[in-house]
């Protein structure tokens, strides 16, 4: 109960806006989504076809930073920009 009780603790001290706060820069997040919602997370990609999947990249506070059909050019892309790449499940 005593290890409950710490983590309970830990989530009300650390917001998920401060976690964030600590990878930005150097922390993104590799999510495979459907063009659809690629469509509704970046408004520049309106013209991409409905109905693929693509691979998207995010910032540690879930700002996008990219979109691929290839997921090795996603990873290229966060390499080149100094990124730590995380996936997200």
């Amino acid at each position: 109960m005593r290890r409950q009780t710490m983590t309970n603790s830990l989530r009300t001290v650390v917001a998920a806006s401060d976690l964030a706060a600590i990878g930005e820069g150097h922390v993104a997040y590799l999510r495979r989504m459907s063009s659809d919602d690629i469509r509704a997370k970046f408004p520049a990609a309106k013209e991409i076809q409905p109905g693929i999947d693509l691979w998207a990249l995010f910032s540690a506070d879930g700002t996008p930073l990219a979109v691929s059909d290839d997921r090795g050019s996603i990873l290229a892309s966060a390499s080149q920009n100094e990124l730590t790449t995380v996936s997200l499940h």
